[in-house]
């Protein structure tokens, strides 16, 4: 039986460590995951905290892939990934090496606990549309519209991208 490609859009964060070497060595473990391919990956933006304790700021990128992978078995290894990173998860929304989300896969929706589908806070967060946008600028994340739409609605203090 052939394995059936479906698009994925995940967003990744750091505020701890080497942001940057982070963010890329956890796209290069993504990649290494069998079932799932990256085809993209956004510029990075330097983004100020949203909720949790006073902290760093985060680096954000989002990646456009696809996967063959059930929804809770690519979640599963973008937990190992994180664990790689000696993510741990101690405080709700607070620091991290690195946080990675699934925001959507083709055609699903959940509102299973532990991985809601399209992911219950990405239409109002500008540091996973804004780097979204820039890679897919006719994006629509489903049940809300278009990522540029989305975009404008959003408050966007607090967010650079890194040009750099």
């Amino acid at each position: 039986m052939t394995a059936t490609w479906r698009s994925v859009v995940l967003a990744l964060g750091s505020n701890l460590g080497d942001r940057q070497e982070i963010l890329q060595e956890a796209v290069d473990a993504i990649r290494r995951i069998e079932g799932v391919r990256v085809e993209q990956v956004s510029p990075v933006y330097e983004t100020v905290p949203v909720g949790g304790p006073p902290q760093a700021d985060y680096l954000n990128a989002v990646v456009l892939g696809r996967t063959t992978l059930p929804s809770l078995d690519l979640l599963d290894r973008l937990h190992e990934v994180e664990a790689e990173f000696d993510r741990v998860r101690l405080v709700r929304w607070g620091p991290r090496t690195l946080d990675l989300d699934i925001i959507t896969v083709e055609g699903e929706r959940s509102d299973d606990p532990e991985l809601t589908l399209p992911h219950p806070r990405a239409h109002e967060r500008a540091f996973v549309l804004a780097p979204w946008h820039d890679i897919d600028p006719d994006a629509v994340l489903p049940g809300y519209g278009p990522v540029a739409a989305l975009l404008q609605s959003t408050d966007q203090t607090g967010i650079r991208r890194e040009d750099g």
